[in-house]
């Protein structure tokens, strides 16, 4: 505006002292193009929206020019300037599934909770390093006018500030913890060659692969299937160790936590009953609580399959006893297998046929045999989320320098993968989870885009397909008319 013909801001003004609002003058090259704009209030994005029509030129000598007289008297239909075309499905639904970490990431990282919302957001679609994520934000509309710095050299300074800031990554695990009354914690493990990176040590992996690693450990809520808080602990250290130290960490008292086989211990035991944690833990095939006699005398059909089941208190722990018939059959045939094979002895068949089959839980809380069993198989859910969020996790990895970027990557990952699962709710609670992934979703609502013209912006045609998978969804993130 500062470089506006004279002759063009008085026609302005004359007009506003007329009292005609809402006015707006653009200048492209040597030519202005008068437009009446507004805004209004978008309840499906919760801010407001310009809007602008156009409404006709200025000319110098003729004064104001309405467009439909303009258009006569030229050759050609004056056709709007095409400034922008970003995709707005996908990024609306981005937007929607960090709905509810946007606020904490605000308080808790003030100075950079756009970067971090954004390039969690990218990578909730896969592995986009840092060197593409500029790139990659430029495609997605600007649903909520974000101005994160995205540069790669701006991006690695801010994951070495988010590692550091433990205080605000705790703000957003507190709060995700407070809404799990039962949580199901797992270790896996990322392989780093960075000298510089002490976290990183050779130690025990189950692809018994000898490199340096980086231990991740991760908390589920048992009932969302949503993460609940991740943790960046040295490669050399044991399952049983790793679980310690990230209790230590949190305030998960009166909560029931879940675990498998790894960590039974009776010293596991101990630790979690001395901070008054509930748990929940499958026994070793080689322990000797399988030697008490429990009774088979309930069952229940878990997805189809006869569970047989009893309970017993031993001391101060409930030993829940479970013979899935699907899996005994199995295990029951592959033993004989190795019998007729010469692996195994009479003896030791009849060993393992009496646990063939067979799943013994202890656990210091009362509870009925399917609601252990259930609590149990709910342990496969944090296994697939660390399938998914290991994808995530291999973003650049071996660009990391020190151990705070390190733990600034692992919490960009780990709100990746929030939001990720936030996605798969939408979908299993519309029964759509077996059609598609949320990838498989992101990609169809990629396909809305919103145009940019001179004149303003809208949302382009909506197709039927994806126009039916937002109303099975319950979302409305669709505007009714163009934008």
């Amino acid at each position: 505006m500062t470089n506006m013909d004279q002759w063009a801001k008085d026609w302005l003004d004359t007009q506003r002292n007329k009292g005609v609002k809402c006015l707006e003058i653009k200048q492209r090259g040597e030519k202005y193009y008068v437009y009446h704009s507004t805004t209004y209030w978008s309840r499906e994005q919760r801010k407001a929206i310009k809007t602008s029509k156009y409404l006709g030129r200025l000319d110098s000598e003729e004064g104001f020019i309405e467009s439909n007289k303009d258009a006569s008297q030229s050759n050609k239909a004056t056709i709007p300037e095409v400034r922008s075309v970003t995709e707005f499905g996908n990024s609306v639904l981005l937007h929607e599934s960090m709905k509810e970490i946007k606020p904490l990431l605000r308080e808790g990282f003030p100075d950079n909770w756009e970067e971090i919302c954004a390039l969690s957001m990218l990578r909730v679609t896969g592995n986009v390093p840092l060197k593409r994520a500029e790139s990659s934000w430029q495609k997605l509309y600007n649903v909520e006018s974000m101005e994160p710095d995205l540069r790669p050299n701006s991006l690695s300074k801010m994951l070495h500030n988010v590692g550091i800031n433990r205080e605000g990554q705790e703000l957003v695990f507190k709060s995700l913890l407070d809404q799990s009354p039962q949580l199901v914690y797992d270790l896996s493990s990322m392989f780093s060659r960075s000298m510089n990176i002490s976290l990183a040590e050779k130690g025990y992996n189950k692809d018994k692969i000898h490199v340096p690693q980086i231990n991740i450990a991760l908390m589920c809520n048992a009932n969302s299937g949503l993460p609940t808080m991740i943790r960046s602990l040295p490669g050399s250290v044991k399952d049983i160790a790793t679980l310690c130290n990230s209790i230590q960490e949190l305030d998960i008292r009166n909560k029931l936590l879940l675990l498998d086989r790894g960590f039974f211990s009776e010293d596991v035991f101990l630790f979690l009953e001395d901070r008054n944690i509930s748990y929940l833990i499958p026994a070793r095939r080689n322990s000797h609580y399988y030697d008490t006699r429990i009774h088979l005398n309930g069952h229940f059909r878990y997805h189809g399959r006869l569970i047989k089941c009893g309970s017993r208190m031993v001391g101060n722990k409930y030993l829940y006893l479970f013979e899935d018939q699907v899996l005994l059959f199995e295990e029951q045939n592959t033993l004989y297998e190795k019998l007729d094979a010469g692996k195994i002895t009479k003896n030791e068949l009849q060993e393992y046929l009496k646990k063939a089959g067979r799943i013994l839980i202890l656990s210091n809380k009362e509870m009925s045999e399917k609601e252990a069993y259930e609590l149990y198989k709910r342990r496969e859910t944090v296994e697939k989320r660390f399938d998914t969020y290991k994808s995530t996790l291999s973003a650049d990895r071996l660009y990391l320098q020190d151990n705070e970027s390190v733990f600034g990557h692992v919490f960009i990952a780990f709100l990746s993968l929030f939001a990720y699962c936030k996605l798969e709710m939408l979908l299993k609670n519309a029964n759509l989870n077996k059609k598609m992934t949320p990838i498989d979703l992101l990609f169809e609502f990629s396909k809305v885009y919103h145009v940019d013209f001179s004149e303003g912006g809208r949302v382009m045609e909506i197709p039927k397909k994806i126009k039916d998978i937002e109303t099975k969804l319950g979302l409305c993130i669709f505007p009714m008319q163009g934008i």
